[in-house]
């Protein structure tokens, strides 16, 4: 019998543990990625690229928005920001802040759910079943239009649902994005269109990476497809990885730098390894945020990504 209880607490006591570290520790633990993408023509100059996602920010998280306010140091030539920005009525002027020194450069948005709704309680275990998206835009609605215009005001893109065109450092970059999948506001009708020649990347940007927006965008010619949502499954599995993506990407694609083509989501999934040629790269990003209603992160750090676009080949 004592060997039973000192098991049972010894699983307790381990437990506490975990949860101590995902929930205090590792989910302030941001991290900056770093990935060369080979994107851009022959003989083109690097183009450094911030990608930020899912902050899920509230006003208190003085710590968070202070780690975003100095990525500013980076000198990045792009700035993505793939949504779910916030997560309380309350907290746009503090992301503004945070983003402040940012919005000062080129940069591109698209929205997720949560800069929509504010977050609800939820049954955890069912984001391991395919009712995930239930619920979600039932709870109180978030300032959007405060949002959209603190950054549109600043020379931000949005992207919400359309297409346009940029030039940064003597590129010409065709950009597109959609509003959120997850929440099935996207109008991929309005945004389809053969990659042009003239552009020197086309660039597509998602909130959440639902394989009929990848398979849309790559199938246009996008030699950049950028997306956040995942939060690189948020709690995985030391050793495995993520168990989840929150939507019907693979598991294997749920954060960082792979490729994606039409068909790369069918049954089984196709891996990156066997990408054809002309396939897209495809960037998600874990993210910077959780829920307030499920602050832990394990084995998947919160992180931004600086992309150093390099010429193909």
């Amino acid at each position: 019998m004592r060997a039973v209880t000192k098991t049972v607490l010894g699983l307790g006591l381990a437990g506490t543990g975990v949860l101590g570290w995902a929930s205090l520790v590792e989910r302030n633990a941001f991290v900056l990625r770093r990935y060369d993408v080979p994107v851009l023509p022959a003989g083109t100059e690097p183009l450094r690229v911030l990608h930020l996602s899912d902050l899920h920010l509230l006003p208190r998280q003085r710590a968070k928005a202070a780690w975003v306010h100095s990525l500013a140091s980076l000198d990045p030539d792009l700035v993505v920001t793939t949504g779910d920005n916030i997560a309380a009525p309350d907290a746009v002027p503090a992301l503004l802040d945070a983003y402040d020194l940012l919005l000062g450069l080129p940069g591109v948005f698209v929205l997720g759910s949560n800069d929509y709704f504010a977050p609800k309680v939820k049954n955890p275990l069912r984001y391991l079943t395919t009712n995930h998206a239930k619920g979600v835009g039932t709870s109180e609605r978030l300032p959007t239009a405060d949002l959209v215009r603190g950054l549109g005001s600043r020379g931000w893109v949005d992207l919400t649902n359309r297409r346009d065109s940029l030039t940064v450092r003597g590129l010409r970059i065709d950009v597109a994005g959609v509003d959120d999948p997850h929440l099935g506001y996207d109008r991929l009708d309005r945004v389809r269109a053969s990659a042009s020649p003239e552009a020197d990347l086309t660039l597509a940007v998602t909130h959440a990476p639902y394989q009929r927006v990848l398979d849309a965008y790559a199938a246009d010619g996008a030699d950049l497809i950028v997306a956040g949502h995942t939060h690189g499954g948020q709690v995985c599995v030391p050793g495995y990885g993520a168990l989840v993506t929150n939507c019907d990407l693979d598991t294997g694609r749920v954060k960082g730098l792979s490729r994606w083509w039409p068909g790369a989501g069918g049954t089984p999934w196709t891996p990156t390894t066997r990408a054809p040629e002309g396939a897209a790269w495809l960037e998600v990003s874990a993210g910077l945020g959780t829920s307030p209603t499920a602050p832990v992160r394990l084995a998947c750090r919160p992180e931004a990504t600086l992309m150093t676009l390099v010429p193909r080949g």
